[in-house]
């Protein structure tokens, strides 16, 4: 992973683009929002549409983030298929936690004129407290707001107990982040075994569980443990990425009833999307290899 990490961020921008090409929607609004209708219309896949952006440290690049959200709750307007997430670090966190929550209101009342649901995302741990506590505060305002809890980290359980009674919509994860080995878990199959315990209590918490991740198995254990709890299937849903194949799949999961979400992001401006980018290109054991090789066909002078 050492060798890969590095080779991914040595790579330059325009490369990372082209390789990130089916993890973003495009560089537009209107291309995020054709994206989200089009799987539903096919296949009835729902969306929840992001822009990307973080650490963002200026209150004019927060306004430019706010400008956008607004266009793009208006371009989706009405409809039952697509959601819309934010991330703290592009909207007045680098200020403090209360403007931020301010402007993220703003944001999710103008959603809730559409009966747009929005989800707060959840981003690395020194910012777990912060959007916690936004949650909570925009959650008693807006019933429909969400959030994401991470089952790698050793906290997370804590939290959970933290939003009892809240009967939120929680999108439950190991999370992407490499966090620090003394607050977080770093097998991966205990992250799981954990996700799945974690994913039990809040569907016993009253919550709505978004089960977010690519592993099939992990999948039909939640299923597995939903049906033995005798929960209806619009208790929960399943959530990934987009670009990652797996169709086949979430045609499986939709034709039993299930609903499946696709993270849909998009970028205005390509700087805002390289970190993301980098993080996708990281979670392919591939794509380091073809970066690697593109990289030297072009030292080499090749096309």
């Amino acid at each position: 992973m050492g060798i890969k990490r590095f080779v991914v961020n040595l790579a330059p921008t325009s490369l990372v683009k082209i390789f990130a090409g089916p993890y973003v929607a495009g560089d537009s609004i209107e291309a995020a929002v054709e994206t989200a209708k089009n799987f539903w219309d096919t296949r009835k896949v729902c969306s929840t549409v992001d822009l990307l952006g973080e650490e963002i440290e200026t209150d004019e690049e927060v306004d430019y983030t706010v400008g956008v959200y607004e266009r793009l709750i208006e371009a989706l307007g009405k409809q039952e298929y697509a959601t819309i997430s934010l991330k703290p670090t592009q909207l007045g966190s680098h200020k403090s936690t209360d403007h931020c929550r301010q402007v993220i209101e703003g944001i999710v009342a103008r959603a809730d004129t559409f009966d747009i649901p929005v989800t707060l995302d959840m981003e690395d741990h020194t910012f777990t407290d912060m959007t916690l506590e936004i949650f909570k505060a925009v959650k008693s305002v807006y019933p429909s707001f969400g959030t994401v809890l991470q089952s790698r980290l050793f906290r997370t359980d804590d939290d959970i107990r933290s939003i009892a009674g809240l009967e939120a919509r929680i999108r439950i994860c190991i999370g992407i982040y490499v966090e620090p080995k003394d607050i977080s878990m770093t097998k991966k199959p205990v992250m799981k075994k954990k996700m799945l315990e974690q994913t039990e209590v809040l569907w016993k918490e009253g919550h709505y569980a978004e089960i977010a991740t690519h592993d099939e198995a992990l999948i039909e254990e939640s299923i597995n443990r939903a049906e033995r709890l005798n929960l209806k299937k619009d208790r929960y849903e399943v959530q990934m990425l987009m670009g990652v194949p797996k169709a086949a799949f979430q045609d499986k999961l939709i034709a039993e009833g299930i609903k499946v979400r696709l993270y849909v992001p998009f970028a205005e401006k390509w700087k805002y999307a390289t970190n993301y980018a980098k993080r996708r290109l990281l979670s392919n054991p591939a794509m380091a290899l073809y970066i690697v090789k593109n990289m030297f066909q072009k030292t080499g002078g090749k096309k």
